[in-house]
């Protein structure tokens, strides 16, 4: 099983892919973390827009995505419904 600081790292690992296509800096919140005994819940935004909460520095589409603490493995979910939603789903397993 993956450390806390081990699911942070592949989340951030993973978020910066999106950086180049982006060409913005994105940073994940702390305090928007979702923990779960199975992994933990990740919410992006772009640096600029949680520091100024200027809306033309919001993201569009931006996902949140689950990183499992079993084995790091990274679910991206939708970003029609809640993260609320997403989390029932997965935890009655109809989420791939």
């Amino acid at each position: 099983m993956l450390s806390e600081k081990e699911l942070i790292n592949i989340a951030i690992d993973y978020i910066k892919t999106f950086e180049k296509e982006i060409g913005r800096e994105l940073i994940i919140p702390k305090e928007l973390m979702i923990k779960k005994n199975y992994g933990i819940y990740f919410i992006y935004h772009s640096k600029i827009y949680y520091e100024t909460k200027d809306w033309k520095y919001k993201l569009i589409g931006n996902a949140p995505f689950l990183v499992e603490n079993k084995m790091g493995k990274i679910i991206e979910f939708g970003t029609s419904r809640s993260l609320d939603h997403y989390i029932q789903e997965y935890e009655a397993s109809r989420y791939p």
